[in-house]
């Protein structure tokens, strides 16, 4: 109970900052130096799980690829004065690239290629002096051989410098994504980095000195204080057809083993139809689930008396208290909004590692979420990590209001530049650049 009375909001004093993240950012050229050489639960599984699409053998280390996924550098801030400048430059360089012609398209690799079989260093192929010709035009490569059809130690690195600054893992090895990626045509990459430019512009007049920027296509969540990004997390990011909203807003409060109450989109599409499929076969969805529901006076409903073939999404409430099967986690994150979401804790991590992270109704999953909280907790009492790990240890519920409440985005950028002269893409996920599906079909 120690640290439930420590998180207290009424407390006096600052919580412990963060530690364990590198101050400022590093140049992207520096963490690249430093690579290894290459060598879920949607909300609550209705359905079946899906597959990762990471593939084991020689041709890829595995753990490092999870490592970068679920653990992305600090960085540089998505949004600052700089990058938009930045973002300019690029503007002016990849007009010169359409006006020459743009670049042409690097073969794909077979469809059942092995990732011992894909090209990377070591390797002799026909598309070698293609790729050459492709990062040169974007200066990943400089002063190469375009002639040469061996893979070597210079193209290697060139390679991870595109795949890192394109929001893929830097294996080094050129797999399907990254083929996907260097195929976007160069008057898409143009349009992007035009469309992105005022996304840039106008996020930038409204940034407080502490906020939490979550950019949606790249699945990852910054704690940026004083234009820094102090820590950089994997997140977990709507799906296509179920979009997380754009918003503005303040973090609040922290709910701490939080009841969850299913959200409608969560009722409509996947509770009701997966009720109804289980009762034909004699089961009881809410039972194997442990949700519980309620009717309109706010009384406990009998699951074994529902007919789920009558049921509509406004017939009950939903919700399902603290514990291991709760698709929460042991923390939910809140703020104003008019989109029923928030950000969470998830009792599985295993989506952390991958490279593609659409996977949500909506609402944001957020690694090593106990992190992000004790930066947010800075000035309530005993926000420490010790605390934190108490109240995830004790598995009661436990609210705590922000004694300063943390600004937060929900923003949308696939295209921009860093002071660093790195210009970065990710996928166009909900296809909101204008350029159809090319840029999100990697």
């Amino acid at each position: 109970m120690m640290a439930l009375r420590l998180l207290a909001n009424e407390g006096q004093g600052h919580a412990t900052k963060v530690a364990g993240f590198a101050a400022g950012s590093a140049l992207l050229c520096a963490v690249l130096a430093a690579l290894p050489a290459a060598a879920d639960n949607s909300w609550i599984q209705f359905g079946p799980v899906g597959q990762s699409t990471s593939q084991s053998s020689s041709g890829y280390d595995l753990d490092f690829v999870r490592e970068w996924e679920a653990n992305p550098p600090v960085g540089f801030t998505t949004v600052s004065k700089a990058n938009i400048e930045a973002t300019k430059v690029a503007i002016s360089r990849y007009s010169e690239i359409v006006a020459a012609g743009g670049w042409g398209a690097v073969p794909e690799p077979p469809p059942k290629a092995k990732p011992d079989e894909l090209i990377q260093a070591g390797t002799s192929d026909a598309a070698v002096p293609l790729l050459r010709t492709r990062l040169i035009a974007t200066g990943e490569l400089k002063n190469a051989d375009t002639s040469s059809s061996y893979f070597d130690y210079d193209l290697e690195k060139a390679v991870k410098r595109y795949q890192a600054a394109n929001g893929l893992a830097p294996t080094g090895v050129l797999d399907k994504r990254t083929v996907g990626a260097l195929n976007v045509p160069a008057d898409a990459r143009l349009k992007q980095l035009k469309v992105n430019l005022g996304r840039l512009q106008q996020e930038a007049s409204t940034l407080a000195k502490r906020y939490v920027m979550v950019n949606i296509p790249a699945a990852q969540i910054e704690a940026v204080e004083n234009g820094q990004v102090v820590a950089r997390y994997a997140g977990v990011v709507g799906k296509p057809d179920r979009p997380t909203p754009l918003l503005d807003s303040t973090i609040t409060d922290l709910n701490f083993n939080p009841i969850w109450r299913l959200p409608p989109t969560v009722i409509s599409e996947d509770l009701i139809p997966r009720g109804r499929e289980m009762q034909s076969k004699g089961q009881d969805v809410l039972e194997k689930f442990k949700i519980d529901a309620y009717d309109g006076s706010g009384r406990k409903v009998d699951s074994g008396n529902i007919n789920w073939a009558k049921v509509s999404p406004g017939t009950y409430s939903y919700s399902q208290q603290p514990g291991k099967e709760n698709p929460l986690g042991f923390l939910k994150i809140n703020f104003g909004n008019s989109h029923s979401v928030y950000m969470h804790d998830t009792p599985s991590d295993r989506i952390f590692g991958r490279n593609f992270r659409s996977a949500s109704s909506g609402c944001i999953r957020v690694h090593n979420i106990a992190h992000l909280a004790q930066w947010l907790l800075v000035g309530n009492r005993g926000g420490t990590a010790e605390n934190i790990a108490a109240l995830k240890a004790s598995g009661k519920r436990y609210d705590v209001r922000l004694k300063k409440p943390v600004q937060l985005h929900f923003s949308y950028f696939t295209a921009w530049a860093t002071e660093d002269g790195v210009v970065q893409f990710r996928r166009d996920l909900y296809q909101r650049d204008g350029v159809g599906a090319v840029a999100a079909a990697y």
